[in-house]
């Protein structure tokens, strides 16, 4: 019988996934988990200057649904105001910016980029 991994170590194990994919398309991760009181972005990557902010939604089945289906508009909405948030903490201006859902599914990687 297969090995069960908690919610936790598949969403660490899809957002390690999702920045590796990345960076092999050569972006640079600059944040991974940034947190402020209105929530987090899983992964922050820029190259050249596109930043883009990245929803990584993990599931271990398609049991509940596509992960992709969880990132509903106000989902969308609170990742706006956290990219504003993060642009305005690190002081970035000036730049493009994309927002994509990165789909982890049973160890595949699919990214719907500029998602909204």
């Amino acid at each position: 019988m297969p090995e069960r991994r908690s919610g936790l170590d598949v969403g660490r194990a899809g957002e390690d996934l999702a920045a590796a994919w990345y960076e092999a398309r050569g972006y640079a991760v600059v944040e991974r988990n940034w947190r402020c009181p209105e929530g987090e972005i899983d992964i922050v990557a820029r190259r050249g200057r596109l930043v883009v902010i990245a929803e990584v939604k993990a599931r271990s089945s398609d049991r509940f649904g596509l992960p992709v289906e969880a990132v509903v508009r106000d989902k969308q909405r609170r990742l706006r105001r956290l990219a504003m948030a993060w642009m305005r903490e690190c002081g970035v201006r000036g730049v493009g910016l994309r927002f994509d859902v990165v789909s982890v599914l049973a160890g595949g990687v699919e990214v719907l980029e500029d998602a909204f």
